[in-house]
């Protein structure tokens, strides 16, 4: 069996080449989309590599690019990874031998291990954080949601064992830097389906968020990682709730 993998790109210079040499030794045909919008060297980086087909995209939408990124690849069986992840030794390995089976199912969940400021969250119900990213094409496509997209595919699951490596957020700058787009396009979101927002959201989900991060699934054991993970996802839903209150225009005089 041959593998192809998709990988999207906008201002990702620190982290491709890991991406890419990750894939290389495992993956016979990689599809690189590079938003217009980037400003680094991310597709200088990307240029060097032999063999990958890479090409400078309009940004879409996370579905819709993704979905254009399938109807590039050259084979059945696709893999997905971020262009901040890149595949653990033990997880080359195993596709490897998966490419020598004749699979069971049409897609496979793979654990995501999340490092967040340079430490590995094993708690805050970040690990394993299972996500599908191996699959048949012929019965997948992505969905359209605004942020946070997923996979819809035909016929149940299986797992794989090992760890794709994401390197999330390296610096509390970073993660800001895509607070404010991501908070955005998720209360967009929310605006879309016609979802209610009262000042109960804006008091309460975010210390739900914290409590349950921090203490059901025991966020405590990550140390100070695990404080400031469980303090800025609760604000991440308080300031997503509040910006979902700014588009029904409830907080204009």
């Amino acid at each position: 069996m041959n593998l192809s993998a998709i990988v999207i790109a906008k201002d990702e210079e620190k982290n491709i080449r890991y991406c890419l040499d990750s894939l290389q030794s495992v993956v016979d045909d990689i599809v690189v989309l590079i938003d217009s919008r980037t400003k680094d060297k991310t597709q200088q980086i990307v240029s060097e590599y032999t063999g990958i087909n890479y090409e400078i995209v309009e940004w879409q939408g996370y579905g819709l690019t993704k979905n254009y990124a399938l109807s590039k690849t050259k084979y059945d069986w696709v893999l997905w990874v971020d262009a901040d992840e890149r595949l653990s030794k033990e997880l080359a390995e195993e596709l490897n031998d998966f490419k020598k089976t004749n699979p069971l199912y049409n897609s496979y969940f793979i654990a995501r291990r999340s490092y967040f400021l340079g430490k590995w969250i094993k708690h805050c119900g970040w690990y394993p954080d299972y996500v599908l990213r191996l699959f048949n094409k012929n019965y997948a496509k992505f969905n359209e949601k605004l942020v946070h997209e997923n996979l819809i595919v035909e016929g149940k699951s299986g797992y794989l064992k090992n760890d794709i490596i994401h390197n999330t957020d390296p610096t509390i700058h970073h993660y800001f830097e895509k607070f404010n787009l991501y908070t955005s396009l998720a209360a967009e979101e929310l605006y879309t389906k016609n979802v209610n927002v009262s000042l109960l959201d804006i008091l309460l989900r975010p210390i739900f968020v914290f409590i349950k991060m921090y203490f059901l699934k025991l966020g405590f054991l990550d140390g100070l990682h695990g404080f400031v993970l469980s303090s800025f996802s609760a604000f991440y839903v308080f300031t997503k709730y509040c910006k979902l209150k700014e588009l029904y225009n409830n907080f204009k005089r």
